[in-house]
């Protein structure tokens, strides 16, 4: 490594270094989204596997929380340190499959600057460890091509077996995978190679506990997942949400480079190809399946994320290594120039915004009502509720609610959702005790209590309404409802949607 490399190589650590530290900081300030309290409670009982996804987020949220404890900070640090993991695989994917350490540096830096990766790692959902996982196995593909061994198909394996562990969407790595083979002439001996298949089974094995965990839950998040789009649901108006939404992930100039990149690599102007066609292959293969899924159901934004390292690589062939026309060529400098500074202009914004509503002049917007801001002082409200009613529980209708009130109440007290139990199947039950004094029930006012939750009560009485503000706006006012004299159960142990 010459004097020039090796100092682009260290400037790239250090912009991701200081792109790790502000999105710390940004965790310090930024309230806990629903989602993030709810797998919050997940890592309190790890298990293997949840109502939703893989145990993944609940494993990196435990690990934060041991670090730093239960707070903002520590909830989402390891999910914010994984960007380090991630930013060394896509560096060596990049410089691996296209060559320059240029190349390997664009790739780096334009992922770190998508909101899919800064807001991605920010708010801890499976997609965090999941664009980890994706970025680690694209690079042991590449060290599968640049060496020739078969042992590194152990760590497609492992690659593979992580992203399996964070989200179901890693399934579709697996044919990605075998269309790559099969497309590049070279590589279709590995068909024949135990390797491929002993890297099969290091993904199934640790994708076992998932397995076994729906074996015993009647298969319910399987499911649940995999029944979302019924191909008898044709609504093709969802289609309309897929770019417009990619374009604002992927932030503007970054994305303009990323189909850019795309083009170019599928017009053969850059890279072997069998560099090509992997980048391809893990870019098109979950794109086909989600644009035929908005045909009958919503694909929200976050879904493409396992996609984002390998775009960002084209990407970074777009910037560096094809030659354009001039008019395109000004296209690009100006997007090689500007995709940073943008992104992180955009994140910063983006952040200001979801804290204070500032931007909108304190009016709604996106993410007024997942960003749990107010919650602090309104839980300070419903404590002060339960004390002076002398409840002994405190009750949801949702596994949002439930979750914020879980994290944001004191340590200890017993919160639990009315409901839709099997959410909740792996943790601990409140004891007869607990629910069999008075009840403090917690809903929205606009949502009123279910008749067959009211009529197992001998007198329900509404104590107190509580708002939760966001400056001047009010977001939600909740009604706090005392329940006294359950006549039964008091939790509804139906079974979910998918199992009726």
């Amino acid at each position: 490594m010459n004097a020039n490399e090796a100092r682009l190589a260290r400037n790239t650590a250090l912009a991701v270094c200081a792109l790790v530290v502000l999105r710390l900081a940004a965790a310090a300030w930024t309230p806990l989204t629903f989602d993030e309290a709810y797998y919050w409670m997940w890592s309190k009982s790890l298990a293997g596997g949840y109502y939703d996804h893989p145990p993944m987020v609940a494993i990196v949220i435990r690990l934060g929380t041991m670090i730093a404890g239960d707070t903002l900070l520590g909830v989402r640090l390891v999910s914010i340190l994984l960007a380090l993991p991630m930013s060394w695989a896509i560096y060596r994917s990049a410089e691996i499959l296209f060559g320059g350490r240029r190349i390997a540096a664009s790739a780096t830096i334009l992922l770190n600057v998508t909101l899919m990766a800064a807001v991605g790692t920010l708010i801890v959902t499976p997609d965090a460890p999941l664009l980890v996982a994706a970025s680690l196995l694209l690079y042991a593909l590449a060290k599968v091509l640049e060496s020739g061994r078969g042992a590194w198909w152990l760590a497609v394996g492992a690659g593979a077996g992580a992203a399996l562990l964070s989200k179901y969407t890693a399934l579709f790595f697996g044919p990605a995978i075998l269309i790559w083979l099969a497309m590049v002439p070279k590589l279709r001996r590995w068909f024949l190679s135990p390797w491929l298949y002993l890297g099969g089974l290091v993904a199934a094995g640790l994708f076992s506990p998932v397995i076994l965990w729906n074996a015993d839950h009647h298969w319910v998040s399987f499911i649940k997942q995999m029944g979302r789009a019924r191909i008898e649901d044709f609504r093709p108006t969802y289609i309309a949400e897929l770019i417009p939404t990619q374009f604002a992930f992927a932030t503007p100039l970054v994305f303009i480079l990323g189909v850019m990149g795309l083009y170019a690599l599928y017009r053969r102007r850059a890279g072997a190809m069998e560099a090509r066609v992997l980048v391809n292959t893990m870019f098109w293969t979950i794109v086909v399946y989600f644009t035929w899924h908005a045909l009958h159901a919503r694909v929200e934004a976050n879904w493409f994320a396992p996609v984002y390292p390998a775009f960002a690589v084209a990407a970074a062939v777009a910037a560096v290594q094809v030659q354009w026309a001039p008019r395109e060529q000004r296209t690009i400098d100006f997007c090689r120039r500007w995709a940073a500074p943008t992104g992180v202009v955009l994140f910063a914004l983006l952040i200001v915004q979801a804290n204070t509503g500032l931007l909108s002049g304190y009016r709604r917007d996106a993410t007024v009502r997942s960003v749990g801001v107010g919650w602090q002082e309104l839980a300070d409200e419903i404590e002060a509720a339960r004390v002076r009613t002398g409840a002994s529980c405190v009750l949801a209708a949702d596994y949002g609610t439930t979750g914020w009130l879980a994290f944001y109440l004191p340590k200890g007290t017993c919160v639990a959702q009315q409901g839709q139990r099997i959410r909740w199947v792996n943790m601990p039950e409140p004891s007869p005790a607990q629910l069999s004094g008075k009840l403090l029930y917690v809903h929205e006012v606009e949502q009123a209590m279910p008749a067959s939750l009211r009529d197992n009560f001998a007198r329900v009485e509404t104590v107190a309404e509580a708002k939760r503000m966001r400056g001047p706006l009010t977001i939600e006012t909740y009604a706090l409802d005392l329940l006294e004299g359950a006549k039964g159960e008091v939790l509804d142990r139906s079974p979910p949607p998918e199992l009726q």
